[in-house]
């Protein structure tokens, strides 16, 4: 393992350690605090298509976003995790449309997009660990989201959904990482 990697699974421990200790009560809160923030942002607002993901465990929670799009008459689309860690896309039709899938996701159970689709969404919203004041993202390091922001039409507002610690100095970076333009907390959504 390279310096690089060893880095990388050094944060990711800490801080998948530090969601651990979050109240689920404290998730539900910051939840409805990033949906605010999002539903707000310009860029959000005149979406027609947004990229969303489904958040699970301890990650900063999507369940409100996810409503308050579809009720703002968004189509929104969330990612379908494929046998080589790629991302398909289906359409999200309510949290009843959601079924288990591997690793203990949800994912929606409508027709597949294919692994463009990303490539249609006036706004995407992507999990990770944590972000540094250029966008260099964490992920969970199956390099999914890495893989489907190089989809992404440059310009696109991309951000992913953190708590306010995870917002960092600096992440320990190899080539193939993407940057996002944004990063929203319970707190506040920063651009970069």
């Amino acid at each position: 393992m390279d310096h690089i990697e060893a880095a990388k699974l050094a944060l990711r421990d800490q801080l998948v350690t530090a969601r651990g200790r979050l109240p689920v009560a404290e998730i539900a809160t910051r939840a409805r605090s990033v949906a605010e923030h999002l539903s707000a942002a310009p860029e959000v607002r005149r979406a027609a298509t947004v990229a969303a993901y489904v958040s699970v465990g301890r990650e900063p929670g999507t369940g409100v976003l996810l409503d308050a799009l579809a009720a703002a008459g968004k189509r929104v689309i969330l990612p379908l995790l494929q046998p080589d860690n790629d991302l398909d896309w289906a359409a999200y039709a309510g949290a009843d449309s959601l079924a288990p899938a591997g690793r203990g996701l949800l994912e929606p159970v409508g027709r597949p997009l294919g692994p463009e689709a990303i490539a249609t969404a006036d706004a995407v919203i992507v999990p990770g660990l944590a972000v540094d004041g250029t966008g260099l993202r964490l992920g969970r390091g199956g390099g999914s989201y890495d893989r489907a922001l190089g989809r992404v039409p440059v310009g696109t507002f991309t951000c992913v959904v953190l708590n306010d610690e995870e917002v960092v100095a600096s992440v320990p970076a190899a080539a193939h990482d993407r940057r996002v333009t944004a990063a929203v907390t319970p707190e506040r959504l920063v651009r970069f």
